[in-house]
């Protein structure tokens, strides 16, 4: 974030990664989905884009760039911004992504970093992405089979944010569940606030079939490298098996916002498996106006946190 007067800064992000699923188009919608992520987290408004691509030369991936490159413009379209330009390189793996600048008030920042003894934990999207996409990559699922994990990373956490603006300072600390896993990114938040939480690992959102996965040895290795680093500040009760704690540290692909809330305000907030939109599209409007296709009711993954305990 780069302060420019007392009451404007902006925002600047960047994202990308090799493709997680066959579709080229719904693959660079992913890729966007993700790369605007990290904006959101921080209270900011988009403002533009630019692409970034690695791509093979030959003649059936060069079919496919369009498409790509299609998925993300569309997707950007939908978060109500433009694709300004971009850079790209032959490379032999695909890769995709985008720097993304926003805007916001310096007051109205949000961080990982403020989260409150109290606060309890919302989630606005299921966990388990890793371990789907690597059922796709080694044949085991196909994207039928998969695509409620598919349409919620494609899905904008635009809803977060504005439900984090309905609520306003009973937001305490917010950040997007992303390569860490939801155990590393909640230490990330507790260790720069300076409290501990106690997780209910039965009440964390999931997707279907994850379970299935992770016990044919079906997961990622990044997600074994987070289980590993976990240990160093993680207690896991009995109840929490192997299996539970693989899907806790599972890396996610644009997973959803990790919200600390104040107790009184839990109800307030729109929670559930998803945050969704509808866009309003305009030929004369220079961004879309979004609203929430529904509300529900949040899901609670801790009763309260509290003073540091072990990292």
């Amino acid at each position: 974030m780069y302060r420019i007067t007392d009451d404007r800064a902006v925002v600047a992000s960047i994202d990308f990664f090799t493709p997680i699923v066959d579709d080229a188009y719904t693959f660079g919608a992913i890729a966007a989905a993700n790369a605007l992520s990290d904006i959101y987290a921080m209270g900011a408004t988009p403002l533009f884009a630019l692409n970034i691509l690695a791509w093979p030369r030959d003649s059936h991936m060069l079919e496919l760039v369009g498409d790509a490159v299609r998925g993300a413009v569309d997707k950007a379209t939908e978060a109500g911004i433009f694709v300004l330009g971009g850079h790209s390189i032959e490379d032999p793996e695909p890769k995709m992504g985008m720097v993304v600048f926003g805007e916001v008030h310096p007051d109205a920042v949000m961080t990982n970093a403020t989260a409150r003894i109290g606060d309890r934990l919302i989630m606005t999207k299921p966990i388990g992405t890793g371990i789907l996409a690597t059922a796709l990559k080694r044949g085991a699922a196909d994207e039928a089979g998969i695509a409620d994990a598919i349409e919620s990373m494609q899905a904008l956490n635009a809803g977060g944010l504005v439900a984090v603006r309905e609520v306003g300072d009973a937001v305490h600390a917010v950040t997007d569940v992303t390569g860490f896993g939801l155990v590393g990114h909640l230490h990330e938040m507790l260790a720069a606030s300076g409290v501990s939480a106690r997780v209910s690992a039965a009440a964390v959102p999931t997707f279907a079939r994850v379970h299935e996965f992770i016990a044919s040895g079906t997961v990622p290795g990044g997600t074994e490298r987070n289980r590993t680093a976990a240990a160093a500040y993680t207690t896991w009760s009995s109840g929490v098996d192997a299996s539970l704690q693989i899907l806790l540290c599972d890396a996610q692909t644009s997973g959803g916002l990790l919200l600390a809330v104040a107790p009184e305000a839990v109800t307030d907030v729109p929670a559930g498996s998803s945050w969704r939109w509808r866009p309003k599209q305009s030929r004369m409007s220079r961004r879309p106006s979004c609203a929430p296709a529904h509300r529900w009711r949040p899901t609670s993954v801790t009763s309260s946190l509290a003073p540091p305990a072990r990292w």
